[in-house]
């Protein structure tokens, strides 16, 4: 039993808004895909806290994903998503945006690129390196479904978690260039006790692999503590991550696939040379994509970031 609104239009959600501008209420927003776990609900509690209602979307944007990824397996998880959001205190102030694909993308949105037809939001200069060099297509479609989601909703406020820390930069040059009037805060990636990052991919995992993936963020972990106790370049930062994952990648442990290890400026996600003296004047990101082994059958893609020097997200 839910003590909120649940809205499947945009129309809904749209005149729903426009009563609560009539009556002067701040709204935030936190787009989600579902599945609901920790990291979410920590989003959903500091938008409750800052502002008088909160928009939680679930949507699963196949605009995001290739063809040869993991749309159909992605975990959706409706009816437990929203026991979860009915039993937060505050709940009454939640209103809850389940759309259809349709309703999203009325001219259709085939995953290949090339056959898809409509407007579409490309932000340049932050969208083709870390995550977008191995994931073209994604970012267009994050930005595309973010920008729809803010012309429903029009938030106040809208909440991102910083494991996607390339996400959260390429929101916040949308809106600034697009002209969209809603902040973008960013708020600490939440972790399992073990040190692993919540994502709604672990539901992947076997609790072995969970654990082992724990390696993840002690590999950044122990790049920070080079970052923290000497002058250093990127590759001193980059060999910090490798030598903590080697038994993980090399088969002695386990057999994951690095992806990439990257060092990027904070702001502008330019890539530090790897002979480049770090600038510790200059918050940076110390990032990496991981394929772990799924319980059952392929891999899940982990990804995980630090930020250092930063005076906040």
């Amino acid at each position: 039993m839910t003590n909120f609104q649940l809205f499947r239009t945009i129309q809904e959600v749209r005149d729903w808004r426009l009563s609560q501008i009539i009556n002067g209420h701040s709204v935030g927003f936190v787009p989600t895909m579902g599945a609901l776990h920790e990291g979410h609900l920590t989003l959903v509690r500091e938008s409750l806290n800052e502002n008088d209602k909160t928009v939680v979307s679930i949507f699963v944007n196949p605009s995001q994903f290739a063809p040869t990824e993991d749309l159909e397996s992605y975990p959706r998880t409706l009816e437990a998503d929203l026991e979860q959001l009915a039993g937060l205190d505050g709940s009454e102030s939640i209103v809850v945006f389940v759309p259809t694909v349709r309703e999203m993308y009325p001219s259709g949105i085939p995953l290949d690129v090339s056959l898809q037809k409509g407007a579409f939001v490309t932000v340049l200069g932050v969208s083709e390196q870390l995550e977008g060099k191995f994931r073209p297509q994604f970012f267009r479609g994050v930005a595309t479904v973010v920008c729809k989601l803010f012309n429903i909703v029009y938030p106040n406020n809208a909440y991102f978690g910083s494991k996607d820390i390339q996400q959260t930069i390429v929101a916040r040059r949308m809106v600034k260039d697009l002209l969209i009037p809603t902040n973008i805060r960013v708020i600490l990636t939440c972790r399992e006790k073990s040190g692993l990052a919540m994502s709604s991919r672990n539901q992947y995992l076997s609790s072995e692999t969970k654990m082992k993936a724990s390696e993840i963020y002690r590999s950044l972990l122990a790049a920070k503590e080079v970052y923290d106790t000497e002058d250093c370049t990127a590759e001193d930062l980059e060999s910090a991550v490798l030598e903590t994952l080697k038994e993980y990648t090399n088969g002695v442990k386990a057999s994951w696939n690095l992806e990439y290890v990257s060092v990027n400026e904070y702001e502008t996600l330019d890539e530090l040379k790897s002979s480049e003296k770090v600038d510790k004047t200059k918050p940076i990101i110390i990032s990496l994509a991981v394929h772990v082994p799924r319980a059952t059958t392929g891999t899940a893609r982990l990804i995980d970031n630090i930020v250092l020097g930063a005076k906040s997200l």
